[in-house]
């Protein structure tokens, strides 16, 4: 293969899309998450916070007719306080996967970096960071932190490893690869470790991008790839292949024995099965 290019030039930008909103799932298909805006997110977030209001107010008043004292009172106001900052926001998001009220309106959802749903730990992490940045400021700190913010994030999303997404639209699934058919008797018996995720991820977004890119940078940036990706393959396609083929191979390759692998695992697991369920109750 030709010389490899200068480490800089290991991460297309195509269409000024990072690499860091794209999630490459287990068939190395690449999912475009496209950070929401500071206006999606400023709506969805005043919708949630009438909607907190309002229930919170509602329990309040339907238990103030318990108070009897200045003492249960101050009680009542903490708990509803408590509630209404950290209590509901932290369920809703844990329930729902990222998704609230407000989020729903406007199109939005709440992930992890990896893409991933939130689960409790995150929730929980941005409801009480946001229980000063957005209650205690009136939203203004959340506000500038996700002005300045790349993906408009706010502190609690800093914190705990998420940021929103735009959900209607922005999930474009790229058209899976196909193995050149040059190179699939190589790829057949060649040992292809498995990838890190960041330079499989730069890969997939390279080979989805290549139409948009300058011919020299596309060819540049395809050599650095293929010269990143040659280590952890054993023997090297041969000589002369196409930068751009042989990582199309090892991509596809690599989908291919895990797909492979899985079904030859859910076979096994459905065989012990089987014989477990054919014994006699109380043998093990």
């Amino acid at each position: 293969m030709p010389p490899a290019a200068p480490p800089h030039a290991l991460r297309p930008d195509a269409d000024g899309l990072a690499a860091a909103d794209l999630v490459v799932t287990g068939e190395a298909v690449a999912l475009e998450l496209r950070p929401a805006t500071v206006v999606h997110r400023v709506l969805a977030g005043a919708i949630d916070i009438g909607i907190y209001v309002a229930v919170t107010v509602a329990l309040a008043l339907g238990l103030s007719r318990l108070v009897t004292n200045e003492a249960q009172l101050r009680i009542l106001v903490t708990v509803a306080s408590v509630l209404m900052m950290v209590a509901l926001p932290t369920a809703v998001e844990t329930l729902s996967r990222g998704v609230s009220a407000g989020k729903l309106a406007v199109g939005t959802r709440v992930v992890r970096d990896d893409g991933g749903p939130v689960r409790f730990r995150q929730a929980l992490v941005r409801a009480l960071v946001g229980s000063v940045e957005i209650w205690l400021t009136f939203g203004g700190v959340a506000t500038i932190a996700a002005i300045v913010d790349r993906r408009s994030r706010r502190l609690g999303d800093v914190l705990a490893g998420t940021y929103a997404v735009r959900v209607r639209g922005s999930e474009l699934a790229v058209a899976p690869l196909l193995m050149p058919p040059d190179l699939a008797g190589w790829a057949e018996l060649a040992d292809i470790r498995r990838l890190p995720d960041g330079l499989a991820l730069e890969a997939r977004l390279f080979l989805s991008r290549t139409s948009a890119l300058d011919p020299g940078v596309r060819a540049e940036i395809g050599r650095g790839l293929a010269a990143a990706v040659e280590p952890y393959v054993a023997p090297p396609p041969p000589w002369g292949t196409n930068p751009e083929r042989f990582l199309a191979a090892v991509l596809v390759a690599r989908r291919d024995r895990e797909y492979r692998a899985g079904l030859v695992e859910e076979e096994r697991s459905a065989a012990i099965a089987e014989r477990t369920r054919r014994l006699p109750y109380g043998v093990a």
